[in-house]
């Protein structure tokens, strides 16, 4: 089994399934660090107070939310501990809806689910099934401390866990200053449409996602590489 982050169980109806989670994100992130372009030493941030401007000490710091301007009530972590979501190691479903149905905005962070011996065949009955439907698996999760709503489908032969934000976290395209689709002015003259339906005709093709990369981060790497390689710094 991959390195799990997190280990539990799918519960489908009166089945339960033990799966571990992994991350299906591989990105390797470029640390960039900020340091001191006299010698080149790392820059300390300290805990400074902003009235004050004395250090603070770790003991004295606290959560607080402010709920009006620099009033602010405080958290302890007792406090924060008491509204946490009850930890479970069940990823329970609860609905199936078509995956198309789903608005890709919602897509959050995507994980591997991995069965261990003991699920290896109730995990294909349900990849089978959920392939076989087209559908999506609702549930609900706790990684950590928090909970998240979720969406499980299957790709490329593995059950996935698509964890989803919730609709209130999506700010309204309404607010947007758009052209209106029904406003005369913006109406497209029928030879502009013809060739814009001809232009996406003639760059039209199957997705590749192979053919894409982070042309940045390694424009960087090779950057960064050229110049060690040089001496400089």
């Amino acid at each position: 089994m991959a390195r799990a982050i997190w280990k539990g169980s799918i519960a489908f109806g009166l089945v339960n399934i033990p799966v571990g989670l992994s991350t299906a994100e591989g990105r390797p992130d470029i640390q960039l660090h900020m340091v001191d372009s006299k010698n080149h030493a790392r820059i300390r941030y300290e805990r400074v107070n902003a009235d004050s401007g004395e250090e603070v000490p770790w003991d004295r710091m606290v959560r607080g939310y402010e709920h009006d301007d620099g009033k602010f009530i405080l958290l302890s972590d007792e406090d924060l501990e008491a509204v946490q979501p009850k930890l479970t190691k069940t990823i329970e479903i609860t609905d199936f809806v078509p995956l198309e149905e789903i608005d890709p905005l919602l897509f959050d962070k995507p994980y591997y689910l991995e069965p261990d011996k003991r699920g290896r065949k109730a995990y294909a009955l349900l990849r089978e099934a959920l392939r076989k439907s087209g559908k999506a698996g609702i549930s609900r999760v706790v990684i950590r401390t928090r909970e998240y709503l979720s969406a499980m489908f299957v790709r490329d032969g593995v059950l996935v866990l698509m964890l989803l934000r919730f609709p209130q976290e999506i700010k309204a395209a309404s607010k947007l200053d758009l052209p209106s689709s029904t406003a005369k002015e913006f109406q497209p003259a029928k030879r502009e449409m013809e060739l814009a339906e001809k232009l996406i005709d003639e760059m039209s093709g199957t997705w590749k996602p192979d053919d894409y990369h982070d042309e940045y981060r390694e424009a960087l790497m090779d950057f960064i590489e050229r110049k060690i390689s040089t001496g400089k710094s």
